[in-house]
């Protein structure tokens, strides 16, 4: 398969050398993320109207540990994506994600808190398999149906308010879910995941 990670690409975290886990990683998820990103780039600059770059996660700057997760983020800066609010897909050991959001290194955490703490609603109508991460770099989530709106009210805030704040809103899925089953299924829900993220897009203008 071109585009759906498979047990191949699960298994590129869980060697314990950077050097094994950088050499699998270009032979098998990298390959994946990388025509995601071209599949992807011209969808999501059509859906937002505004133009759309891709950027696949190197690991450049890792000099011993492993990776334990890899990506291709999505963002309107044809020079990187860290400093705006951003689309991603990516992958750990165990799970697959899409997710949308801004994390600490963006200067523009104040603005998309105030706009969010207006979509609470929103935010807890999303559906099965939906979460919030406050720590992109880690794997846990906070699915969406075992919160209540003062969790994520809290969430929001810290996003404010803490310099090392972030806030990722997603879809999880296990690495044995049917939708990666085939090319043709992932994609198709990738594009609805988009879609329904797409509430939360904030416009390059607006940053």
């Amino acid at each position: 398969m071109n585009y759906t990670f498979t047990e191949e690409d699960f298994d590129v975290f869980t060697h314990d050398t950077l050097e094994k886990t950088m050499s699998e990683l270009k032979k098998h998820a990298r390959v994946k993320l990388e025509n995601l990103g071209e599949y992807f780039s011209d969808y999501l600059t059509e859906m937002t109207d505004d133009t759309h770059f891709t950027h696949v996660a190197q690991h450049a700057r890792r000099k011993v540990n492993p990776p334990i997760d890899s990506w291709v983020a999505f963002s309107t800066n044809k020079r990187g994506y860290k400093m705006l609010p951003h689309f991603q897909i990516g992958l750990f050991k165990d799970h697959a994600f899409c997710q949308y959001g801004i994390i600490y290194e963006a200067p523009s955490k104040e603005y998309m808190a105030d706009r969010l703490i207006n979509q609470v609603d929103d935010i807890l109508n999303l559906g099965d398999g939906y979460f919030i991460t406050k720590n992109h770099m880690k794997p846990e989530k906070m699915f969406i149906k075992d919160l209540k709106e003062d969790d994520v009210k809290k969430a929001i805030e810290r996003l404010k308010t803490v310099k090392s704040g972030e806030l990722m809103i997603g879809k999880f899925y296990d690495k044995n879910d049917p939708v990666l089953t085939s090319d043709e299924t992932f994609l198709e829900e990738l594009k609805n995941v988009f879609n329904t993220l797409h509430t939360f897009y904030v416009e390059e203008e607006s940053v």
